[in-house]
């Protein structure tokens, strides 16, 4: 008999196995299978069971490219190599079956089924408290972070995503979807909020648990949800700027002096960081190589798979040191296994390559410091990849309080001023817009979620997108014109303002339904 599409998911957590509680908590060394009877018992086991809910953070279909593909389909890259998965996804031609991303809704269920269990089970156990509060903190955020992830891909206002509440008997694990995303938003808030209240700030964390949730992590990806909502209730406006200011008058974070330095190793931890996939390079973020020219110069198997656009690189004001820090064209000297070399490229489709990730290979021999790992089919690195920074916070505020018909000034000249740049006096949404787009390009702030929402992505999509084409693909002073690289594209707002489930998990569940359109 098939499994229904939670029965799948939403095993309790024995079953699936836990990561060890250890020194690196990413690690993935497996316990075995215990029964539900025996476990729930000591400290340890409440610790491999939180541990078990940041598996999936060493993933490739979360942390490597899957969920860049998401971030792909706007306009601030092409696919750099042309495969029927990531060709259709950016023309958004998609059924949900594309491998690259078919396995994001089922590893997110997977974790809120994870952080269920904990949330049942723990708080009657008698362990520490504090440690108590520890592990339920945790198992809160990553519940809200995990639906957050999903629902402003997956839902809108005719549905949301389904909504799985701790202690869902394993019969009724295939729920219906939530009836507007505005309800997921809701409940990404909840849980935030409780994880608030139990986790503490980062730098009361020991150095051996950097990487986990913390309370101004919640703050921030609260602001988000309310900022995503806002979409559809304008009232969520005023909580981004209340929960932004949570962060912002902490006094735990701010911005680094130099933009190019928040992209260094040596800057995983520092007070810009809010939250990342902490990486390594023996388990980790293999992104920085997915964006790294394919091959590597004959050095490093990097993949080559988004190139940076030529619309991307005029956005940038004239002297913004962020264009260079961010993408590299042909003749840009840069560090590259110790030596100093001019950018060039035979297989850039738009003859330039993103520079912001690319620390780890600046040593004379990367792999014996540890920075990369030796296996270009798994090429890791040391690299935290940035999901909330501190900057971004700022631009919460400042777009939350642009839409209230108030000042943003503030949040938004703090980090233009960073950059080096003129304030601005009476920012328009549009100065929002385009200092979100030069801060964060790249990144998982997800730039064609931000044009959706905005509704701006039909009219943006209509346009092709263009690169530099140099007359001598192996020289860096070669001219270039600048050409077409990829046609305008259709984007039905009515359609594609969301993706499609993966039918796989329509196929498996009795009452899910998938997006209109598709």
């Amino acid at each position: 008999m098939k499994l229904k599409l939670y029965q799948l998911l939403l095993i309790l957590i024995p079953a699936l196995g836990f990561v060890a509680c250890s020194d690196d908590f990413l690690e993935n060394e497996k316990f075995g299978a215990p029964s539900t009877e025996n476990f729930w018992q000591t400290e340890g086991d409440a610790m491999a069971a939180v541990n078990a809910l940041y598996t999936y953070f060493s993933e490739d279909d979360i942390v490597g490219r899957g969920f860049m593909w998401y971030v792909c389909a706007g306009d601030d890259m092409v696919v750099g190599r042309d495969k029927a998965q990531s060709v259709n996804m950016k023309n958004f031609i998609d059924d949900g079956s594309n491998g690259y991303t078919a396995k994001n809704w089922r590893y997110m269920y997977r974790i809120i089924g994870r952080a269920n269990d904990i949330i049942v089970n723990v708080p009657s156990m008698s362990i520490d408290k504090d440690l108590k509060d520890f592990i339920l903190g945790q198992a809160y955020f990553l519940r809200g972070w995990a639906y957050l992830w999903l629902a402003p891909r997956y839902g809108d206002d005719r549905a949301g995503i389904p909504i799985v509440k701790e202690g869902t008997a394993l019969s009724e694990l295939d729920v219906p979807r939530a009836k507007n995303v505005s309800e997921n938003y809701k409940q990404c808030v909840s849980d935030f909020d409780k994880a608030a209240k139990l986790l503490p700030y980062f730098d009361e964390l020991p150095a051996d648990d950097y990487g986990r949730a913390h309370k101004t992590a919640c703050w921030a990806y609260a602001a988000k949800a309310h900022l995503y909502n806002a979409e559809y209730d304008a009232t969520s406006y005023a909580k981004v700027v209340e929960y932004a200011d949570k962060v912002i008058t902490s006094g735990k974070h701010g911005l680094l002096d130099n933009y190019t330095d928040v992209f260094k190793v040596e800057n995983n931890w520092s007070k810009e960081y809010i939250w990342s996939f902490v990486s390594s390079s023996d388990k980790g973020c293999i992104t920085p190589s997915v964006f790294l020219e394919n091959k590597g110069w004959g050095k490093y198997n990097g993949w080559g798979y988004w190139h940076a656009t030529n619309e991307l690189y005029e956005a940038y004001e004239e002297g913004d040191p962020r264009r260079e820090a961010t993408i590299l064209k042909f003749g840009d000297e840069f560090q590259y296994f110790g030596e100093t070399m001019r950018y060039y490229s035979s297989n850039n489709r738009t003859g330039m390559q993103f520079r912001k990730f690319m620390d780890p290979f600046t040593s004379k021999d990367p792999v014996a410091d540890g920075t990369i790992n030796a296996n270009g089919d798994y090429p890791a690195t040391d690299l935290n990849m940035p999901l909330i920074r501190y900057a971004e916070v700022l631009l919460f505020k400042a777009e939350a309080l642009i839409m209230q018909g108030k000042s943003g000034d503030g949040p938004l000249n703090e980090v233009r001023h960073r950059a080096g740049l003129d304030p601005l006096t009476g920012a328009t949404m549009d100065d929002l817009k385009h200092e979100r787009r030069v801060e964060l390009a790249a990144e998982w702030s997800d730039r064609h979620q931000d044009l959706v929402r905005w509704h701006d992505a039909q009219a943006t999509y209509s346009k092709p997108l263009h690169g530099r084409i140099h007359s001598n693909l192996l020289e860096p002073d070669s001219p270039y014109e600048i050409k077409e690289v990829w046609p305008a594209r259709k984007f039905d707002p009515v359609v594609n303002h969301v993706w499609p489930i993966p039918p796989q998990e329509i196929e498996q569940s009795e009452v899910l339904v998938q997006n209109k359109g598709y």
